[in-house]
């Protein structure tokens, strides 16, 4: 069996996780910055946090030309560098204006790194062990998201501009492992790069039933916590996350033994039964772990099923592609289920994320057969 773990797939990990962890600390300062020493108020914060979805998802597919036009290296220096400069620069902004300006080049960025990460790493990994190396690679993701916003509380209570810049010193950090990752493609020429992937469109719109699905419990989780009667009311999101990381390493291999389509319908079914558990009384806590296990096989099935229809010079165009359906999942996941429990309750929003995830199982397996 081809060699998995080598120094390459270790420093594009380390990239990622250093990358990863100063996105953490900047989704846990951005909002006391923006209700603090700006003085706006919480709308004022999510503006700031949404806008860097807009430019990320816009330019995901131009990311993904450019991977396979230029190569991934330059995509993941410059996208790292991008980020270092954004959030450097935030340390200084004294503006709402200026904040939300530097989170649309932050996006930018974010679509530069994300993408090239995602193509360099199919490089990188044999083909057989394709939803092995998705599932550990992730590792860095998670555990960056996980380890940044406690450490932005530390440093925060130093200062802002501490938070800020040990996020983009993070993010320098990630640019110099890129460096020494070297190219893993081959640049394509012009002619045959593409914006779009069309072959990814299909399983990427199971992807995104399961990222609408999942986004809604993470928005939500802690309200319908504090319905629950919980005391520690992120309880709910760290068995969640902790179930991820711990399972993606004890399974890691299962991606590569169960056709992707097939492992996606599975995962969407789980995520499905795990959203209805989520709106009964007294399973919440059971529902997040069991949303932990099916998210723990979506991600790579999904991305593994979009990357076999892709030849080498296309792996930059389907990540793009890709990826894009995660902002869609992503944003527009919380914004449905909000509406549903703006006029109805918690629970039946999040039964409600159950049922697009169920959606999402049977156009995945429609998809499988006719495949």
């Amino acid at each position: 069996m081809a060699r998995l773990l080598t120094s390459r797939f270790a420093l594009l990990t380390a990239a990622d996780l250093g990358y990863f962890t100063a996105m953490g600390i900047a989704v846990y300062t951005l909002p006391l910055y923006v209700t603090g020493p700006l003085h706006n108020s919480k709308a004022a914060a999510g503006l700031a946090f949404g806008s860097f979805a807009v430019s990320a998802l816009l330019l995901r597919p131009f990311a993904g030309r450019l991977t396979d036009r230029l190569g991934r290296r330059p995509l993941l220096i410059g996208g790292t560098a991008l980020a270092a400069i954004s959030l450097s620069l935030t340390a200084l902004a004294s503006s709402l204006e200026a904040v939300v300006a530097l989170r649309l080049l932050l996006g930018v960025g974010e679509a530069a790194f994300f993408v090239a990460g995602f193509a360099a790493l199919v490089d990188i990994a044999p083909p057989e062990r394709l939803g092995e190396a998705l599932s550990l690679n992730s590792l860095g993701l998670y555990l960056g998201l996980a380890a940044g916003p406690p450490l932005g509380e530390v440093l925060t209570q130093l200062s802002f501009p501490a938070a800020w810049l040990t996020a983009a010193a993070l993010c320098v950090v990630a640019a110099v492992v890129s460096v020494f990752l070297g190219e893993t493609g081959t640049p394509a020429t012009g002619s045959d790069t593409k914006l779009i992937h069309r072959p990814a469109i299909a399983p990427s719109i199971g992807l995104c039933a399961a990222l609408a699905a999942c986004g809604g419990f993470l928005a939500f989780s802690a309200l319908r916590a504090q319905q629950s009667g919980l005391e520690n009311t992120s309880l709910p999101l760290f068995l969640y996350g902790a179930t991820v990381v711990a399972a993606r390493m004890v399974f890691a291999k299962v991606p590569d033994r169960v056709p992707p389509l097939k492992l996606g319908a599975i995962a969407l079914a789980i995520i499905a039964a795990a959203l209805v558990f989520t709106a009964v009384p007294d399973m919440l806590l059971v529902g997040s772990i069991v949303l932990g296990l099916g998210v723990t096989f979506s991600t790579p099935a999904f991305f593994a099923a979009v990357f076999a229809t892709a030849a080498p010079h296309q792996r930059g165009a389907a990540s793009g592609t890709a990826s894009a359906f995660i902002d869609i999942g992503l944003g527009g996941g919380p914004i449905l289920l909000g509406l549903v429990a703006n006029v109805e309750d918690i629970p039946l929003a999040l039964a409600t994320g159950g049922a697009l995830a169920a959606a999402g199982c049977l156009w995945t397996l429609w998809l499988g057969r006719a495949h």
